[in-house]
């Protein structure tokens, strides 16, 4: 029987979703300021809705490791179309600061949830035996990424910030019409177990470790995109600056994305893993460094190494240390760490930018990677694969 090559579908569901990303997180802190947030308040709000986050994930994550959970198609697509109507409601109820708080919190919340349920769909989709290319799958959700960043700075020049909750319908859209289409995985054929010795983090003790250094890498991560409008604009730029920077950042991606099964042959996860805590931390370094618009855009190239290299990478490092009745809680704890480290980073980094400007918080972010890529570097242990 031939096997079914599923990378075209899950393709779809990585682009539409990453274009969503690129409107709520990629431009969270200029929809906010526009609509009487000051920076304080704009951290305060990301804070929130990643540590609400952060909390959910977990019981989410063992619900959909449970042998007769909702299939985690079904979980994307409830999720995809609760954000949607909350994007809705962004769109017609523009005015009340508190009703736009609740709203994009609400967004940012459910974008959150949703990160590792996807990871699993297609790790699930591997695990399975079907074929698909997760690399290139992500590799063009960065360009969807990339596409609306771009687009989305353009339009709001012209139409001002209206535009992203907008664009984040549109996505959501297509994104939930793209996992209907893509249809049901199959799940392992393993017995649902308790981790040992009270815990999933105490079956994994490496592995916490491991997360507790990407809570300070992923802060360096915050600062850089939740509040690159405020960076772009002390280099001297825009919001076409900052949609411009973020695509290029976003294409840059693609070539790791692409090669990755690639470099899988040449090293294992585990080599890639650790690389990529490095570069986040030279990308901080870089940014803080830089002095002017070009400089900021040649900086991105450093994204290639850093998130891109992550982001695939995590994904096979977390397949290859955690049992497979574990998978969907150890994608989870990895997108846990990305929201704690927005919950640190959003309300450190939004306090530091109002008393101390920008360079202030660079620096924060920068010794914060730093500490953050030294740990992974440590604990993170050899893979297989």
């Amino acid at each position: 029987m031939k096997i079914k090559n599923r990378t075209l579908g899950f393709s779809a569901i990585q682009t539409f979703f990453w274009m969503c990303y690129a409107a709520i997180l990629g431009f969270a802190s200029m929809y906010l300021l526009e609509a009487g947030f000051d920076n304080s308040q704009v951290g305060i709000l990301i804070a929130a809705a990643g540590l609400l986050s952060a909390l959910l994930q977990p019981v989410v994550a063992a619900y959909a490791d449970r042998p007769d959970s909702m299939p985690l198609g079904r979980l994307v697509q409830l999720s995809g179309t609760v954000t949607l109507v909350c994007g809705v409601g962004l769109v017609l109820t523009r005015g009340s600061r508190l009703v736009t708080g609740l709203l994009y919190g609400g967004c940012m919340v459910l974008l959150q949830l949703t990160t590792p349920l996807i990871n699993a769909l297609g790790i699930a989709t591997v695990n399975s035996g079907e074929k698909m290319n997760f690399g290139i799958a992500r590799g063009l959700g960065s360009l969807g990424y990339a596409v609306a960043a771009y687009l989305i700075g353009l339009l709001a020049q012209r139409f001002g910030a209206v535009t992203v909750p907008v664009c984040m319908v549109l996505g959501f859209g297509l994104m939930v019409l793209s996992v209907a289409g893509y249809g049901a995985v199959k799940k392992p054929n393993t017995e649902e177990k308790k981790a040992s010795g009270g815990g999933f983090l105490r079956k994994y003790p490496r592995y916490a470790a491991v997360l507790a250094g990407l809570v300070l890498i992923f802060v360096s991560h915050v600062v850089l995109n939740s509040f690159t409008y405020q960076i772009v604009e002390f280099k001297g730029g825009g919001s076409g600056e900052m949609g411009t920077a973020m695509a290029f950042a976003s294409v840059i991606e693609l070539p790791i994305m692409f090669l990755f099964g690639w470099m899988l042959k040449k090293a294992r996860s585990h080599v890639w893993f650790r690389i990529s805590g490095v570069f986040f931390f030279l990308k901080c370094l870089g940014t803080l460094l830089c002095r002017d618009i070009p400089g900021f855009y040649a900086v991105q190239l450093l994204q290639m190494f850093g998130w891109a290299l992550m982001t695939v990478s995590a994904v096979f490092y977390i397949n290859a240390i955690v049992a497979p009745e574990d998978s969907v809680k150890g994608q989870a704890c990895f997108t846990v760490s990305l929201t704690l480290g927005n919950v640190v980073g959003a309300m450190i980094a939004g306090r530091i930018l109002d008393k101390m400007g920008v360079q202030a918080m660079l620096v924060f972010g920068t010794v914060s990677a730093l500490i953050g890529a030294v740990i992974v570097l440590v604990f993170s242990q050899r893979t297989t694969v």
